[in-house]
């Protein structure tokens, strides 16, 4: 890949297209050379007010990916943006009225929101802009033809069903820049990049916690299984002979209620407690393969240098031999010094 400059920043911008192998690739480079994230994010602002609306949605999509796959390298590009996403989205407001690039902002604006990328003020700020913007006055008219054109393309029918957003998939690629290799997650509106990732012990407390849940309260299971068949059978209930069994029915039913509210709520706190141990694994593993892939290089990176220490030892070692002796130099060729003796004499 090429130095940055300016230069290159421009023409490689005008170059992007809306496919993630263009965006991931940018994004890469740019991260790549983040010293310059001033220039960057000032030439991005640049070129978003130049280009055609049909593209504004494309330098946001970059946008997205630089600030969320810098993070790990620092925060420079996400406090660039901060200050220049405010002027950007104001100028996108026309742009948004086009539904397709609506839907695609308010995509990276949640998907932000979520992962707390920025305070939910600015978010609500930038969001302003793009459904102010946005509003129609809505007519008998333009609701026929809404749903016209939602029969047309198949919408509200059970013939086409969006996929559920836990369906979706995000990929990670391994791309060369300038002699490195990085690896890099292809982001897209739909897709929430990982978070922080937890410290080992917060894992580790987390597994821990989940060995008490209530799938693995054997005592509680064995009370439940061993209810009464009256308390769940409505047939039973004509064999009730007097008040007297029916009270104590009653009290056997609420008993049984209790134990039961009970588990199922400890059993739904117990589902939250294992997606919220999923995303944690899936940010701490994540995290792990960017540090084994940092190892990696830093691995290959320090055995070079050995290999180039270890030749400076063998030249060494080799040029050595090859010296004279400078003990046998200056013997053989200097008369030795004069006694005490011999100075007092000469006098």
């Amino acid at each position: 890949m090429t130095g940055f400059t300016e230069g290159a920043l421009v023409k490689k911008l005008c170059e992007l297209n809306a496919s993630q192998q263009s965006i991931q690739t940018l994004s890469l480079w740019l991260i790549h050379h983040r010293k310059h994230h001033t220039v960057i994010v000032k030439v991005w602002m640049r070129e978003l007010v130049k280009a055609k609306d049909g593209q504004k949605l494309t330098f946001m999509y970059l946008a997205n990916d630089v600030i969320q796959n810098s993070k790990k390298k620092g925060p420079e590009f996400g406090d660039e943006y901060r200050g220049t996403l405010s002027r950007a989205f104001e100028h996108l407001s026309a742009a948004a009225k086009d539904e397709k690039t609506k839907q695609g902002l308010l995509k990276i604006l949640k998907v932000w929101e979520e992962r707390g990328v920025y305070e939910p003020k600015l978010i609500k700020e930038w969001r302003s802009f793009i459904t102010k913007s946005s509003s129609k006055v809505v007519t008998p008219e333009t609701k026929v033809a809404g749903a016209a054109q939602a029969v047309e393309n198949g919408a509200g029918t059970s013939a086409k069903k969006a996929k559920p957003e836990k369906e979706r998939r995000h990929s990670e690629t391994v791309v060369e820049v300038d002699g490195k290799t990085e690896s890099h997650i292809i982001l897209s509106p739909a897709h929430n990049p990982p978070g922080d990732p937890p410290e080992p012990e917060e894992l580790v407390k987390a597994l821990l916690d989940l060995e008490r849940s209530a799938s693995s309260d054997a005592a509680v299971r064995e009370k439940i299984a061993n209810l009464p068949p009256e308390v769940s059978r409505l047939d039973l209930l004509t064999k009730l002979r007097d008040k007297d069994e029916a009270q104590q029915l009653i009290n056997r039913v609420s008993e049984a209620l209790n134990l039961l509210n009970d588990y199922n709520a400890r059993l739904a706190a117990e589902m939250e407690d294992r997606k919220k141990l999923k995303s944690m694994l899936h940010d701490f593993l994540h995290a792990q393969k960017e540090l084994l892939l940092q190892a990696e290089e830093r691995h290959v990176e320090y055995i070079e240098k050995l290999a180039k220490v270890q030749q400076v030892k063998e030249e060494l070692k080799s040029h050595l031999q090859n010296l004279p002796e400078m003990n046998a130099e200056v013997t053989g060729s200097l008369a030795p010094l004069p006694s005490a003796g011999d100075l007092f004499r000469m006098n």
